[in-house]
C-alpha cells in the first residue's frame, strides 16, 4: 500500500512539474504577443506622430538586430520618405520588393519613391511590373504622371481619368491634371480642371496659382470667384502681373501689381520689387 502511496504522489509530483512548465510556456507564449503587439503599437507611432528622422534610426535599428522582416523594412522606406531623403527611400523600397512577401502596393511605393528621384524610366519599369487588373487610385496617379513625362498625352488624360474615379478626393488628380493640361497650352482645359480641382478642395493654393496662370494665358487678368485669404489675393495678383507683362501687356501689369502691393496686410516686397524693375526698364 505504501508502494502505491508513493507512485502516485510521484505521478502527482511529475504532473505538477509538467503544469508548471507548461504554465511557464503559456507565459511565454504570452509575453512574446504582448511584445509583437507593443512594437507593432510604437511602429505605428514611428510612422506616423515621431519625428521622421527618428523614425528612419529606430528602423535601421530594428532592421539591423531583426534582418529579413518585411514590415520593418517597409518602416523604414516609409520613414525615409517621410524624411524627405528620396534617394535612400528608392534604395529601401528596392530592397523590399525583392522580399518573398512583398506585393503590389509595395511595387506601387518604389514607383513613387523613384518619381521622387526623377527616375522616370525606372519609375515605368516598376510600374510594368504591376499586373493591369491591381487598379488602385495611387498606381494610376503615378501611371498619369509617367506617361505625361513621356508626353503621352492620350495615355496620360486616360489614367488621370480613372485615377479621379477611384477616389473620394480627387483634388490633387485634378490639379496635377491640370498642370498637365497647361504645359501643352491647352488653357481652356487646364482652366476647368483646377476648377475641378478647388470643388473638392479650397484650400490647394497651387491650383488657385495655376488657376491664375491659366487664364492669364488666355488674357483674362480678372481673378476667379473662389474662396482666398487677403494674403493669397495678393500673391495671386502678383501671379495674374507677371502673366499679363510675359505677354506684353505691361500697363495691365503694373496695375495688377499695384494692386498685389495694396492688397498685402502688410507688406508685399516680391510685387514691389516686380514694379520696380518694370518701371526702371520703362525709364531706361
Amino acid at each position: 500500500m505504501r508502494h502505491l502511496i508513493f507512485l502516485t504522489l510521484c505521478a502527482g509530483a511529475f504532473g505538477l512539474s509538467a503544469c508548471e512548465k507548461s504554465g511557464d510556456s503559456e507565459v511565454e507564449r504570452a509575453l512574446r504577443d504582448l511584445n509583437v503587439v507593443d512594437e507593432s503599437n510604437l511602429n505605428d507611432v514611428m510612422l506616423t506622430v515621431g519625428d521622421p528622422n527618428e523614425a528612419v534610426a529606430y528602423f535601421t535599428r530594428a532592421n539591423a538586430s531583426d534582418p529579413g522582416r518585411i514590415d520593418l523594412q517597409r518602416g523604414l522606406a516609409k520613414s525615409l520618405i517621410r524624411a524627405g531623403r528620396s534617394p535612400e527611400a528608392a534604395t529601401a523600397w528596392g530592397v523590399v520588393v525583392t522580399h518573398p512577401d512583398a506585393n503590389n502596393d509595395d511595387r506601387v511605393e518604389l514607383a513613387d519613391a523613384l518619381i521622387r528621384n526623377n527616375r522616370w524610366d525606372d519609375a515605368a519599369g516598376a510600374l510594368n511590373t504591376i499586373p493591369p487588373t491591381y487598379e488602385t487610385f495611387k498606381r494610376y496617379r503615378l501611371e498619369a504622371m509617367v506617361a505625361d513625362s513621356k508626353k503621352q498625352w492620350t495615355k496620360a488624360d486616360s489614367f488621370y481619368e480613372t485615377a479621379a474615379s477611384l477616389t473620394t478626393r480627387p483634388a490633387s488628380v485634378y490639379n496635377n491634371w491640370g498642370f498637365s493640361k497647361l504645359t501643352r497650352g491647352d488653357y481652356p482645359a487646364a482652366e476647368r480642371l483646377f476648377i475641378d480641382a478647388l470643388r473638392y478642395d479650397g484650400d490647394i493654393f497651387t491650383a488657385k496659382n495655376n488657376l491664375v496662370l491659366a487664364r492669364g494665358a488666355q488674357r483674362n487678368y480678372a481673378l476667379p470667384v473662389i474662396p482666398m485669404t487677403q494674403i493669397e489675393r495678393a500673391q495671386l495678383l502678383h501671379t495674374m502681373a507677371l502673366a499679363a507683362i510675359k505677354q506684353n501687356d505691361v500697363t495691365i501689369g503694373k496695375s495688377l501689381l499695384n494692386d498685389a502691393i495694396e492688397t498685402h496686410p502688410q507688406f508685399f516686397p516680391e510685387a514691389v520689387r516686380a514694379l520696380e524693375a518694370l518701371e526702371s526698364n520703362v525709364v531706361n
